[in-house]
């Protein structure tokens, strides 16, 4: 009996041992997910934008609730993408520190993500020196990503980084291409085996896809493409291109050579997919609300299901501004829309 009660005590003390240390968070980083059960997670998302990617919160009419994630959620996306403009928020010398308040408001923005059991996709969005100079700041570019990546490198692998939105201008694919090279090196640093998004040149274009150089030997990258065509159908008067004007009135009816565009562009990026092993990300696509509703809704279905038999993730662009899938002004979804993308 004696030995028994010895047995019993000792299991017991060592059962009390382990509880702390199972329910402890990772702290070497997150767990190692596959590329491709990433992508799955991502699923069908949207994008908070208009928001953290404006030159200061609020400054482009959005600011970011808690009650979005919590209708986002509801609604049965997956994912958000967080468009995030850090270059308007850190130093301009080195070290190029990001300003703290603006680092606790981007945690607030994952971790309200997380919570809700939401995938979290965190870029580096509108760093418009960079495109026009990219010599001049890549070093900056580079060390902003050494703070990104060392804050959040205990972060549930539900956090994923985008290395940045849309290269273009004067960062054309051969310096884009050196650029995320480095990049990654100095992610992988804080964070080995965290998923990492990173798209073409060109605006992210399907076109310049065969441009991509990835490193060959890292498996934890899912490539991002953003599209929009035809342009004039879902860019019609908007006030930032030039000449957009005559387009409205453009419509999208679903016809068969207009489904065959699609069918044509998407196939291409699928089959560079299957040739490269890369899972894809349609990071965005959506109409401004200056489109008739219809064809913005037979468009906008039409893209995801299409991206989605192709086994692409994707996030719409976006949630509740001049895309928007949710109306801010009456605090209800813009049905037609939600239920193409959600059906």
């Amino acid at each position: 009996m004696i030995l028994l009660l010895f047995i019993l005590a000792m299991s017991f003390c060592g059962a009390n041992e382990k509880d702390p240390v199972s329910s402890a968070p990772p702290q070497n980083g997150p767990e190692d997910v596959d590329a491709q059960v990433q992508n799955s997670r991502i699923g069908r998302g949207i994008n908070l934008g208009n928001a953290l990617e404006a030159p200061s919160e609020g400054e482009w009419g959005v600011t970011l609730r808690e009650d979005y994630f919590d209708l986002i959620a509801g609604a049965g996306f997956s994912s958000v993408r967080i468009p995030v403009r850090w270059s308007a928020h850190a130093a301009e010398s080195g070290p190029y520190t990001i300003d703290e308040a603006f680092f606790r408001r981007v945690d607030w923005a994952v971790e309200s993500a997380l919570s809700h059991g939401l995938v979290a996709v965190v870029n580096m969005h509108h760093y418009d020196e960079l495109y026009e100079t990219p010599a001049a700041h890549l070093e900056r570019f580079l060390e902003l990503w050494r703070e990104i990546a060392g804050r959040y490198r205990s972060r549930s692998a539900d956090l994923v980084f985008e290395v940045l939105n849309e290269p273009h201008g004067n960062l054309n694919a051969a310096a884009w291409n050196s650029m995320l090279a480095q990049a990654l090196i100095i992610i992988r640093e804080s964070n080995p085996v965290r998923n990492v998004i990173i798209g073409p040149a060109s605006w992210n274009s399907i076109n310049d896809l065969p441009q991509l150089k990835l490193p060959a030997d890292d498996r934890h990258i899912i490539v991002t493409v953003h599209y929009y065509n035809p342009f004039q159908f879902t860019h019609q008067g908007a006030d930032w291109v030039s000449d957009s004007e005559p387009w409205l009135g453009t419509r999208w009816r679903a016809t068969p050579e207009q489904r065959e565009e699609v069918n044509r562009d998407l196939d291409r990026a699928a089959q560079w997919g299957r040739e490269n092993d890369r899972p894809l990300y349609v990071g965005e696509f959506g109409a401004y609300n200056r489109a008739e509703l219809v064809s913005r809704a037979l468009w906008t279905e039409y893209i995801a299901r299409s991206a989605e038999r192709r086994e692409m993730s994707w996030a719409y662009w976006e949630f509740c501004a001049s895309f928007g899938v949710y109306d801010r002004s009456n605090g209800s979804w813009v049905e037609p829309l939600l239920k193409a993308l959600i059906p």
